[in-house]
């Protein structure tokens, strides 16, 4: 098998370093799903993408995507970064400012905006909310997690949208940050729920940011997530279905991965459940080969 492009990604990252690190082998035709499962494991990132001929005539192209221990329909940081990459690589190029993505959670559109103050963005659409189901006294498994939080105003919920997961406020900034989480009762959540696992947020005043987020999935092999697209565009559905958003803004901005020694930024705007975009600037870090033999 020929040596494939791959590339190296930092994303919602203003610089290298500080965003969630995203692994893309491009061209990545004649790969099974093993070999895929194998590379995404090798890596050891969040997630690891594949990029592939579109099998819609509006996409722009076809992407997979594993995490060390499974492949998963859909995931924002990783959307965002396989745009990036393809665009750097030149494999892609639109002049009218918006790609079209197809994965197993469907057609994912990817706005590209350039300004003085940002070299790049990019926004992804997330795929509409389904279900927001706040938390029931006869769940064991969740109970057993928030009962240990410091909860503010809002009721936790499981929210589903292109992938699941279980939001909760808490009381401050403070109380999110020093938080020591179970990953074991979440893991158990998550596997009982079929969700990702556990994010929680807080409101922040006086910062250049309206919220700071944390996002747990063990479940999945991922006890932090750094920055996560898909977990913010839930919290949004979130605040939009409990009317909480008015207060915080439609557009808005996260700080998260700070207690792992990142500094994401990630950018949301937040119209209406079908109309959740989120956004930010990604870093190559690594560009070169990969040389993957069976």
């Amino acid at each position: 098998m020929p040596p494939k492009r791959f590339l190296q990604v930092d994303v919602f990252s203003k610089r290298p370093g500080s965003g969630n690190p995203l692994a893309v082998v491009l061209d990545a035709e004649g790969l099974s799903a093993v070999q895929m499962q194998k590379i995404a494991s090798w890596t050891n990132l969040v997630e690891t993408t594949f990029v592939l001929p579109p099998t819609q005539a509006t996409a722009d192209y076809r992407v997979r995507i594993f995490t060390p221990q499974r492949e998963i329909p859909f995931a924002g940081h990783p959307s965002l970064g396989t745009a990036h990459a393809l665009l750097v690589s030149k494999q892609i190029s639109k002049s009218n400012g918006e790609i079209i993505q197809e994965c197993d959670a469907g057609l994912i559109p990817i706005r590209i905006e350039t300004s003085k103050k940002f070299r790049q963005r990019l926004f992804f659409r997330a795929p509409a909310v389904k279900n927001i189901v706040p938390i029931h006294s006869d769940n064991q498994e969740a109970a057993a997690v928030f009962s240990k939080l410091p909860l503010g105003a809002l009721l936790p919920s499981l929210v589903e949208g292109g992938r699941k997961w279980w939001i909760a406020e808490m009381q401050d900034e403070n109380s999110l940050r020093s938080l020591e989480p179970d990953y074991q009762a979440i893991s158990a959540m998550s596997k009982a729920s079929d969700s990702m696992g556990l994010c929680v947020f807080s409101r922040c005043k006086d910062q250049d940011y309206q919220l700071a987020v944390r996002a747990f999935a063990p479940a999945f092999g991922i006890k932090e997530d750094p920055a996560s697209g898909a977990a913010n565009a839930t919290i949004a559905a979130y605040l939009l279905d409990s009317g909480a958003l008015k207060a915080i803004g439609k557009n808005y901005r996260v700080s998260q991965g700070r207690e792992m020694g990142h500094d994401a930024t990630i950018d949301l705007r937040a119209k209406q459940q079908d109309d959740i975009w989120v956004g930010g600037e990604c870093q190559t870090v690594i560009n070169g080969t990969l040389d993957w033999t069976s």
